[in-house]
């Protein structure tokens, strides 16, 4: 089994728009995200998650919710990414830009999925209707995806 590393991701819903982050620099510059990054030593995964989601956006928030894991998979790196997903619908403060994202808001018809990773394509319409789901993305490079599977799950 290959090595994996442990990442998060946070997404913040609102009934009617959610809000992603442009990713300024370093892994997926460019593209529109949720917000997360790598589960520190001694941090448990949901600590991790409220704290990137705070280095990020400046929020805070009392309660994550688990929704996905997905693992991700790169032709040519080793090390697979272990990524546990998170909504919440209740954030405080106001969304500030960072030294690595630029938050806005985003109407859920007019999320720009193309300008975001293709694999957010097929989970995040489960994210929308609050389903939980598992899956598996192995991708050639950044913008294309070899194989995959995905499927609802009852409990993550």
């Amino acid at each position: 089994m290959d090595a994996s590393r442990l990442y998060t991701l946070v997404l913040v819903l609102q009934p009617q728009q959610v809000l992603l982050g442009m990713k300024k620099r370093g892994f997926g510059a460019g593209r529109w995200n949720g917000f997360g990054g790598k589960v520190q030593e001694g941090e448990t995964i949901e600590d991790a998650a409220k704290r990137e989601l705070l280095e990020e956006s400046s929020l805070t928030v009392d309660a994550l919710y688990k929704v996905g894991h997905i693992v991700f998979e790169f032709v040519g790196v080793p090390e697979l990414m272990d990524v546990h997903i998170f909504y919440t619908d209740l954030v405080h403060g106001t969304p500030r830009e960072s030294e690595e994202m630029c938050p806005q808001w985003f109407q859920l018809d007019q999320i720009p999925f193309e300008h975001m990773w293709p694999d957010d394509s097929y989970w995040f319409p489960l994210l929308l209707q609050k389903k939980k789901f598992q899956g598996y993305f192995k991708f050639q490079d950044q913008d294309t995806i070899l194989e995959h599977s995905l499927h609802e799950v009852d409990e993550l």
